[in-house]
């Protein structure tokens, strides 16, 4: 299993996160090599500055992934704007911990390179996410 060094940021401001233990198993779930990872939850605000400054988007996404190195280590910072994955959940009749799992597994595989930016990338980063959280028992996002 490879190893990962995470730093959590933002946890404690919000209730109903899971566990540490439980957002390190989610992530080395989904990763092939060693990492080293900052996780921040934010509200939406900060997520669309940090979308519009970094990404040219002025909208509030659910997730960013800013990935630095990809080898030897993977590193990278995931943003998860917390306000935006509670009404994603709600809107899709999950819960909150299935569609974080989703979130982290989709961020950690883009950390690591994978992309969905053309049809069969999609399809092939789709399969994978699937299959790692059925690995997890957490049901197919799609």
């Amino acid at each position: 299993m490879p190893a990962l060094a995470l730093a959590i940021q933002g946890h404690a401001r919000y209730t109903g996160l899971p566990a540490r233990s439980t957002l390190v198993r989610w992530i080395s779930a989904a990763l092939d090599s060693d990492a080293q990872l900052t996780l921040r939850f934010v509200g939406a605000r900060e997520a669309r500055r940090l979308n519009r400054d970094f990404r040219g988007r002025d909208y509030v996404p659910d997730v960013l992934t800013f990935g630095y190195a990809t080898t030897p280590l993977v590193r990278a910072d995931i943003v998860i704007c917390l306000p935006a994955c509670k009404r994603e959940a709600s809107a899709r009749g999950k819960s909150l911990h299935d569609h974080l799992a989703h979130l982290l597994v989709h961020a950690v595989l883009h950390a690591q390179g994978l992309r969905h930016d053309k049809t069969a990338s999609a399809r092939a980063m789709e399969a994978r996410e699937t299959k790692i959280l059925q690995s997890l028992r957490k049901p197919n996002p799609y």
